[in-house]
């Protein structure tokens, strides 16, 4: 599913050299131009000349093997969303390409979406003053290419890495539910309540019983509210309207009042695609390259599990600083 938009892209991406894709199955959707660049193994792929870096867009549940074997071969690696199926398998991964110097990344796509982009720069530019909550609401039908994981591992890692770097600050704890509603062995559903290091609140919803696709994150403070529709990555900005009251001011209670909404103009470039110029200036060797590291990648599966031991076990859990 995401191997072959990594494909689109990158046969056109300035810079780099398309070496070839991985499929035991074939090319099934068309996505590589030259047919002599499908491979059926990743051992026929790595005989068949030199690799400088490498997409690791498969089941969660064989990022291990593969990222190993990359790692070993010197290749530098860009892996899908979750890092790996556990954190202990996540911390091979990490522990892999230290050994092997190479520099690695994790896909969490979000991040280079133009309306989360502006909204972080906004919100820690000071534009809602102090922030009061971090929500952000993820659902839709679900989608048959998942097999291996639930909605935590797969979606809501989105999230809770969202929480996180549009605040500036790290998970401290999470207390979550989670639904079974469609025969599956892994989780549909599930709402995460948590707090921020910095003291501030988040709430994420994420399902796959949805019958309609949306995808939005808002933050709440003290001059108003900023609200991001990712899928049309749409900004707006809610401000605070002026409260008037005939009460004297020792009397008088705050609050908030709607005020003027204005949706800001950006510019769209395709999330993926800016997410694979980073990788590829990580790869050349600039260290400013914002990519999402393998320790930021490690950070939201140590959240998810979290969040499943907190449905499992009813109870509020606390992450290590």
């Amino acid at each position: 599913m995401m191997g072959r938009h990594h494909a689109r892209i990158l046969q056109s991406l300035p810079g780099v050299e398309f070496a070839g894709a991985v499929d035991p199955l074939g090319d099934r959707n068309r996505a590589v131009r030259d047919a002599a660049l499908v491979f059926d193994s990743l051992d026929a792929l790595l005989a068949s000349g030199p690799l400088d870096m490498a997409v690791v867009a498969l089941p969660t549940e064989e990022h291990l093997p593969v990222a190993l074997q990359l790692a070993e071969a010197g290749v530098h690696l860009l892996i899908e969303k979750p890092l790996a199926a556990s954190v202990e398998e996540g911390e091979r991964i990490v522990a892999a390409c230290e050994r092997a110097g190479v520099r690695a990344a994790v896909g969490h796509v979000e991040r280079f979406n133009p309306a989360l982009i502006a909204l972080r720069e906004r919100v820690l530019a000071g534009q809602l003053g102090d922030v009061f909550l971090v929500a952000t609401e993820r659902i839709g039908p679900f989608p048959e290419r998942v097999r291996d994981v639930g909605v935590v591992k797969d979606l809501a890692t989105h999230d809770l890495d969202i929480v996180t770097w549009v605040a500036d600050a790290p998970i401290a704890t999470v207390a979550a539910q989670t639904a079974h509603r469609t025969g599956r062995p892994h989780e549909d559903l599930v709402l995460v309540t948590g707090r921020l290091a910095s003291d501030v609140p988040f709430n994420s919803i994420v399902d796959w019983l949805t019958p309609t696709k949306t995808r939005r994150t808002r933050v709440l403070g003290d001059r108003g509210m900023l609200v991001a529709e990712t899928v049309t990555a749409d900004l707006t900005f809610y401000e605070n309207g002026q409260v008037t009251s005939s009460w004297p001011s020792s009397q008088a209670l705050r609050g908030v009042s709607e005020g003027d909404a204005t949706r800001y103009a950006l510019a769209r470039a395709e999330p993926l695609r800016t997410e694979l110029e980073a990788f590829r200036d990580l790869v050349e060797g600039s260290d400013a390259a914002p990519v999402v590291t393998l320790a930021q990648g490690l950070a939201a599966l140590r959240s998810a599990e979290a969040v499943l031991a907190s449905a499992e076990g009813g109870e509020t859990v606390r992450l290590a600083p």
